[in-house]
């Protein structure tokens, strides 16, 4: 049985330095665990978008999936451990303080309200982007936020072409464009992945193997502290 982690703000942003009034970026999940793939990926796309900051927002409770396995303030945890070291990346546990289901529209109307006119882009996979109309309210999400969306090297975009469009439309103002603008762009980035999942580790701790090179030591440290992943198969702790 894990033991008990306190999660202790909704952004460690100004603890670390991060105030200015650049762009920001948002970059959310389950991160059960946090892994090397992630964490590649909030780093290549904060390069990419010139980002002040990346905020990882750790959900609570997913709308169309099912609950995490490892529990909220120990995902947030993961995360902030995984991070210590990586300027420009910070953890922001609003949604498991908000609690209940984890809407990103709420959170980018937060973030927004919180943000002012910064300009603010919430990153997506291909797959997630595609999926967009099934989100709460997904035609507002340009009003509050640019999106930034990773895609794999030979991926068709045609149908996300299309989606941007129908998704920009009513939103298009002369007199917001660009990306120096709060919000209203799609932006889509080419990025080679590092093929890791979350899933994959946590059937590979079960079964008794191992996750090192697949999370940093300290979220691994964290696993065998807490006891989570493996121990609940019953299988030997990653060692």
């Amino acid at each position: 049985m894990w033991s008990s982690v306190t999660v202790t703000s909704v952004s460690e942003a100004a603890g670390r330095g991060l105030t200015g009034g650049g762009a920001v970026g948002m970059l959310g999940g389950t991160f059960d665990p946090v892994h090397h793939g992630h964490l590649r990926l909030a780093v290549e796309m904060r390069e990419r978008l010139g980002l002040d900051e990346l905020r990882l927002v750790p959900l609570e409770k997913p709308a169309h999936r099912r609950a995490p396995q490892a529990p909220s303030a120990l995902r947030a945890e993961m995360i902030r451990v995984a991070i210590a070291r990586e300027p420009g990346l910070t953890l922001d546990t609003r949604e498991i303080e908000r609690g209940g289901v984890s809407y990103t529209l709420d959170t980018l109307r937060s973030l927004r309200a919180e943000l002012g006119e910064r300009p603010l882009y919430l990153i997506l996979g291909l797959d997630a982007f595609l999926g967009l109309p099934a989100w709460k309210h997904w035609e507002e999400i340009p009003s509050l936020c640019h999106l930034a969306i990773a895609y794999r090297p030979g991926w068709e975009l045609e149908l996300a072409h299309d989606l941007r469009d129908q998704l920009l439309m009513p939103h298009r103002n002369p007199a917001h464009a660009g990306e120096s603008a709060p919000a209203g762009q799609v932006r889509f980035e080419c990025v080679p992945p590092l093929d890791i999942s979350s899933s994959q580790i946590r059937s590979t701790l079960a079964a008794g193997g191992s996750a090192r090179y697949l999370v940093p030591e300290t979220v691994l440290g964290l696993i065998r502290q807490h006891g989570i992943y493996a121990c609940q198969a019953g299988a030997t702790p990653d060692a």
